[in-house]
């Protein structure tokens, strides 16, 4: 493989959000393409016009600029083999399908969608395991295989709408080496003569993609497994073609599969169980639905590289965290597996909060104060450092910095009525325990952890009572639930005016 020019390509379909099947399947060939010193290429494929949306392109190049994930040559950027748009190359895929057509490799079919409907319910009737247009039912098709040649040339020549099919051969061994799975064997008998050229003057996926690879010399395919029943065709094409020589190899990678390991992930298991299953949020242009995505909900892009690059592959170590030029070093295609991966929204959640515990404490403080500044909170650096140090290890997505620390900046407006009739109980013992408390810890001279700390210690021994039948409902008043750091680092971070007002102020509200 060293010497060989490693040239990969990621070439989604911008018909809606990016899946993160289809950022694993983007970092795998980033990944593969870096290791080996090669080229990593975007390419869009849109060639199928009616499943087109609005906006998908330019999400699918914000999503893995979040990502991290850098192409050397693609649609923003351009590059020497370009134009990276299938669109913009529509004028390219006509000839080399009619060359297929002259060589005997594939032909014209003139047959109508009801015509094809009448054929694949008559081979169903008839007991045929495959009804498709293929070896045993295209003589009895409308196609210039079972046609004179004056008729197909009059039938083009009036303009009669045609598609260019690929004439699979009759019964042959297709073998596709697959860096992967090893060698996949297909019988050519279950394959249909795929159209590869359509009505419309669009090429087909299966053309445009095997020239287009050819074209900007692709070394490596690597791909999702929903792939691989595809390339045997793709095989053949490269061989009639008479590009056996320079074909790519092949690799299909896993499936991302449901918690459960039952199906594959989709968006509705991401709803159902409240995890997103895109890189970014995504608005849908038609129906305005909104579908969460990672970088919304909080986590951090380098986390959410770490954890995907899991899933499916491992440095056959117990290591779980790599930053991406660590997984560049490790990765490679052999310790990719051959099964699906069950995605594990908690393991997800493991990652980023591994990443925001590591985070530095300067980009720690800027990401709470974009929350603070969201409210018009206004505090000093130095005290959102010590409320992070205090909060930060129960923070596993960004937004719990605020949600695990907002009572540190705002006093409770409420007290959550379930705690309240737990810790303050019987009432009337507890108000006048607090009441007791407020007036003798006003006379503490130094605010400090050491001396609230004496001074609670012996509060509860002269009051002949555990500690938590004061802390808790201290943390009450402080924090409006039973949420937070120890009360001695409440108290000494919030200081002894703000501590004993909110004493103050919570006693006014509690039952008595």
């Amino acid at each position: 493989m060293n010497d060989q020019k490693i040239r990969v390509r990621f070439a989604p379909s911008p018909t809606g959000p990016l899946h993160i099947g289809g950022v694993r399947t983007a970092l795998y060939n980033y990944l593969f393409a870096r290791k080996h010193g090669g080229k990593v290429i975007l390419r869009i494929e849109d060639t199928d016009q009616n499943r087109y949306v609005k906006g998908a392109e330019d999400y699918i190049v914000e999503s893995l600029n979040w990502c991290g994930i850098l192409f050397d040559e693609d649609i923003v950027n351009g590059g020497p083999y370009g134009p990276y748009r299938q669109s913009e190359r529509k004028h390219i895929y006509r000839e080399y399908a009619e060359q297929l057509v002259r060589h005997g490799y594939a032909y014209y079919a003139f047959d109508t969608p009801e015509e094809l409907d009448v054929m694949r319910e008559k081979e169903k009737n008839n007991d045929v395991h495959l009804s498709q247009y293929g070896p045993f039912t295209r003589l009895g098709m409308k196609n210039s295989l079972s046609l004179s040649q004056d008729e197909v040339k009059q039938r083009i020549a009036s303009g009669e709408p045609y598609v260019i099919r690929i004439k699979i051969p009759e019964n042959e061994e297709i073998h596709v080496n697959d860096l992967i799975r090893g060698d996949v064997l297909v019988q050519s008998s279950s394959l249909d003569d795929k159209v590869l050229f359509k009505s419309d003057g669009w090429p087909t996926y299966h053309l445009a993609n095997i020239v287009d690879d050819h074209l900007m010399e692709i070394s490596h395919v690597i791909r999702g497994e929903e792939w691989l029943p595809s390339a045997p065709l793709h095989v053949l094409l490269y061989r009639y073609f008479g590009w056996e020589e320079t074909m790519p190899e092949f690799a299909h990678l896993p499936l991302l599969l449901k918690p459960d390991g039952n199906g594959k992930l989709s968006k509705r298991d991401g709803d159902r169980l409240g995890f997103p299953v895109f890189p970014l949020q995504w608005m849908d242009p038609v129906t305005k639905d909104i579908s969460s995505g990672y970088r919304e909900s909080g986590y951090l892009p380098d986390a959410f590289v770490n954890m995907l690059a899991f899933l499916g592959w491992n440095p056959g170590t117990e290591q779980e965290l790599f930053t991406m030029d660590g997984l560049i070093h490790e990765f490679s295609l052999e310790r990719v597996g051959k099964h699906g991966s069950k995605f594990d929204p908690e393991k997800a959640r493991w990652y980023n909060h591994q990443y925001l515990v590591k985070k530095p404490e300067k980009e720690l403080i800027g990401l709470l104060k974009q929350e603070l500044e969201k409210r018009n909170l206004h505090f000093e650096d130095p005290f959102i450092a010590t409320v992070i140090h205090l909060i930060k290890e129960r923070a596993n997505l960004i937004p719990d910095l605020w949600n695990n620390s907002c009572f540190f900046f705002l006093p409770p407006t409420a007290y959550d009525e379930h705690v309240v009739k737990k810790v303050w109980n019987p009432p009337p013992v507890v108000f006048a325990l607090l009441t007791s408390f407020l007036k003798e810890a006003e006379a503490i001279s130094e605010w400090n952890h050491d001396q609230v700390y004496a001074f609670i210690q012996d509060f509860v021994s002269r009051k002949d009572m555990k500690m938590g039948q004061l802390m808790n409902p201290l943390r009450l008043l402080m924090a409006g639930n039973n949420q937070g750091p120890g009360i001695m680092d409440i108290a000494t971070t919030l200081g002894k005016e703000e501590f004993l007002k909110r004493i103050e102020t919570g006693l006014g509200k509690m039952p008595r």
